[in-house]
């Protein structure tokens, strides 16, 4: 079956129909959408009687819309479509109750009902966030929905349905719903209902499925050797900053690797694609309070521009780094590295060429996507012109350059590097070029952005005149500065200007405050409370890098005393302000601390990768393993499966 053709859509906003209730369904075909009348992404929140009831005119707004105008009830914030099939209840907006909601799996003996959600599986044409849309109608051949974000077209007069989608009921009662799209599927249907029969059970996941297994290559047959291809100035680049061709810079651990199973993958992945939508939440919401804003330390003349670059550049982010805890104890997040993440070429490339050299042919490679989801972002981003990518002169910087230069150049975007700030020098019109005179419009750094704000903060405090640098700058004595390119109005920079906020460490006590009850974040705040003491607790810098300024503090004993820390690390960072997180070990296995990194690329799941040292604190230097996806029965055995 092919996807059906679709009429063209019409401008965003457009009332495509009315459903139920009246309740209008809007168009939400985001390229003709008024730039005048939705300036920035705060223009596209909606709310009806002060409830929120999503961004415009997505599916989900739609879902909680016609919920609240119809039931009196919404469903809670969620990342995705597709997790509202696990949600256990709703909340009715007046007196702030709750209402159980069961969810019936698609061929459940249950049929769906008027009024009831239908949700979609993440994939395919609902590729990440899945699909939701609202039933209008049940007939024993199709059903009626309405719809958001799909076809974008003005329904045929008289209708009062988005789409029809045919079903069938089988011969043991089950009512089957088939998806329109060959790449799609349906999850099922969620209702409002105490009546659990023929619902989906709750079935508990063997905890021993997020256990990490570390296994180790045998000894190779032939002469290790060199494994890299020195004629690609990547591998090159690499080779040289590690002195050889290897992974690991632990003797003992050089034939080490790791393997996670299939139900662990799920999980790290469904979590990263979440935790990205909700620190993108959460950003916004600091973003509207001043005084939330202040605890991140960021200069308050740098708040306009941060403004500007959230509402016009939401969307421009190219990857960034989530560091995680998983066991079978669970899985938590400890940071998001979206400024300026690293280990990408480790994770996309190397992992697999270590493997190979190895024959580690054990499930599949955990970062073997990760290369061509770069490029997929960078064709995404709007670069029109030459980027230049800025680095330190630092070997890793180099490898981790000279790799974004291949996956841009695979994009179509013609690249330069730049080492430090070798060869920038002022051009005619009062830009910065570079050693060739080429002006620099599109940068790519490896710097993160705190770099720049240092080289400032002294100079800029409260004064917005001081960062429109023609002002300040005599270009006859005084070469170009770093900021003189990152902070130029009319340079754009990658990450963005924005990712100063969710990357900041401020920002685990505001998620926390916002999704109290989610279950991947940790208890984090910025004062140091008794009951953190209580459970044990990590101190870090709210702005800080490769593991510097950290202490882990064990549970307070009886007495409720601190004894100090049982790990820290000294740095750079030590005079900026902390927050205070629950103290959630990595797993130790066989004398290694274990974490796992999953790397975004256009804000999705694209890979994951490995680093473990024998501190309880990973650092820059600590090692990096392969890491393998693996049949769940490997983990935990049969039984388990």
């Amino acid at each position: 079956m092919t996807a059906p053709q679709r009429p063209a859509p019409a401008k965003f906003g457009t009332v495509l129909g009315y459903g139920p209730g009246d309740v209008p369904v809007y168009s939400s075909d985001y390229p003709t959408a008024d730039a005048k009348e939705l300036p920035n992404r705060q223009a596209y929140r909606n709310h009806v009687d002060g409830v929120f009831t999503g961004h415009k005119w997505q599916c989900v707004e739609l879902a909680r819309r016609w919920m609240y105008l119809n039931k009196g009830y919404i469903f809670d914030d969620i990342a995705m479509a597709y997790d509202i099939f696990r949600l256990p209840a709703v909340r009715v907006v007046d007196g702030n109750s709750s209402l159980p909601l069961n969810s019936f799996r698609n061929g459940a003996k249950r049929p769906p009902e008027p009024g009831c959600l239908l949700i979609w599986n993440e994939g395919g044409e609902f590729d990440v966030t899945g699909h939701v849309a609202v039933v209008t109608e049940v007939l024993p051949d199709r059903i009626r929905i309405i719809e958001q974000n799909v076809e974008d077209a003005v329904w045929a007069e008289g209708t009062s349905w988005s789409r029809e989608l045919n079903a069938a009921i089988d011969s043991d009662g089950g009512y089957w719903i088939e998806c329109s799209y060959h790449d799609a599927s349906i999850l099922g249907w969620v209702i409002q209902t105490e009546d659990a029969t023929h619902a989906e059970p709750y079935v508990k996941t063997d905890p021993r499925l997020f256990n990490i297994q570390p296994r180790d290559v045998a000894p190779p047959k032939r002469t290790e050797g060199n494994w890299l291809n020195i004629a690609n100035p990547d591998e090159a680049a690499y080779f040289q900053a590690m002195d050889g061709a290897r992974l690991s810079e632990t003797e003992a651990q050089k034939f080490r690797y790791f393997c996670i199973g299939e139900t662990a993958f799920r999980e790290i992945k469904r979590a990263t694609n979440e935790l990205h939508n909700f620190f993108m939440h959460a950003t916004n919401y600091v973003l509207q309070n001043d005084e939330l804003l202040r605890t991140f330390n960021i200069p308050p003349a740098l708040w306009p521009r941060i403004h500007q670059s959230w509402d016009n550049r939401r969307n421009q982010m190219i990857t960034g780094r989530f560091d995680f805890s998983l066991s079978e104890r669970g899985l938590r997040v400890y940071e998001y590295n979206c400024d300026s993440a690293s280990c990408h070429m480790e994770c996309g490339k190397v992992q697999d060429l270590w493997a190979q050299a190895f024959d580690s042919e054990d499930g599949r490679s955990a970062g073997r996507d990760l290369f061509e989801d770069l490029v997929g972002a960078w064709e995404d981003s709007g670069v029109d012109g030459i980027l230049h990518i800025m680095q330190d002169a630092d070997a890793e910087e180099s490898y981790h350059a000279l790799y974004m230069k291949e996956a841009l150049e695979q994009a179509g975007i013609e690249a330069k590097i730049v080492e430090g700030l070798e060869g920038l020098q002022w051009g005619e019109d009062g830009r910065v070029v570079d050693a060739d005179g080429v002006r620099i419009d599109w940068v790519w750094k490896t710097w993160a952005w705190e770099t720049a704000l240092d080289e400032i903060r002294d100079q800029i405090e409260d004064d917005e005149d001081n960062l429109r640098l023609h002002r300040t700058i005599d270009r006859t004595t005084t070469p170009p500065r770093l900021v003189d390119v990152l902070l130029h109005p009319d340079v754009l920079v990658f990450e963005p200007l924005w990712t100063l906020i969710p990357s900041n460490k401020a920002i685990l006590p505001v998620l926390k405050m916002m999704f109290p009850n989610y279950p991947y974040l940790l208890d984090t705040r910025n004062e140091l409370t008794d009951e953190l003491r209580q459970k044990g607790y990590v101190a870090k810098p709210i702005v800080g890098r490769c593991g510097h300024n950290i202490a882990i503090h064990a549970s307070a004993g009886e007495n409720g005393g601190d004894a100090g820390p049982v790990a820290e690390t000294l740095g750079n960072f030590d005079d900026r302000d902390q927050i205070f997180q629950e103290l959630f070990s990595l797993p130790n296995i066989d004398g290694l601390n274990v974490q796992i990194g999953t790397f975004t690329a256009g804000g999705s799941y694209s890979a994951a990768s490995v680093r473990a040292d024998a501190s309880p604190i990973i650092r820059s230097d600590s090692d990096i393993h392969a890491l393998r996806i693996v049949p769940d029965r490997e983990i935990a055995g049969p039984e388990k499966e």
